[in-house]
């Protein structure tokens, strides 16, 4: 059990990186018809709210799994998903099981986790800023 406790820092790298991918995966499916495409038609330019969400999908996908400006990119990836499950999910049916908003409602609070808990040591922020000394550090 100490050893999880110990390894805490890159089982959250693990976990940051994954659900990243996952998520940039839809928006490449959904912009460029790869990967098995998009659930629908492909959105046009700025298409309301397809285009933009897969957009959104893409990049705050590949900042988190990045660990580049993680926690605003995982609130407004949150954000989005929950925006998905209220608006098109939910008023098919109350729960996730039953109006197919579980991808939705798992990666709302995925990202919502990532946003509270920040991106972790093993980030690419945390190459790119300087480290400061501790207090008792600084002579």
């Amino acid at each position: 059990m100490e050893s999880l406790v110990k390894d805490q820092g890159l089982f959250l790298a693990l976990y940051r990186i994954v659900i990243g991918l996952l998520f940039a995966c839809h928006g490449v499916a959904t912009l460029f018809d790869v990967l098995g495409g998009p659930l629908g038609e492909v959105p046009g330019f700025a298409q309301w709210p397809d285009w933009w969400a897969a957009v959104i999908q893409l990049v705050g996908g590949v900042l988190v799994m990045l660990g580049l400006a993680t926690r605003a990119a995982a609130v407004v990836c949150s954000g989005t998903m929950a925006y998905a499950y209220f608006v098109v999910h939910q008023p098919q049916a109350l729960f996730p099981i039953e109006n197919g908003g579980e991808k939705a409602a798992l990666f709302c609070w995925g990202f919502l986790l990532i946003a509270a808990l920040g991106p972790g040591r093993w980030a690419l922020s945390a190459l790119l800023t300087p480290s400061r000394p501790l207090a008792h550090e600084r002579g």
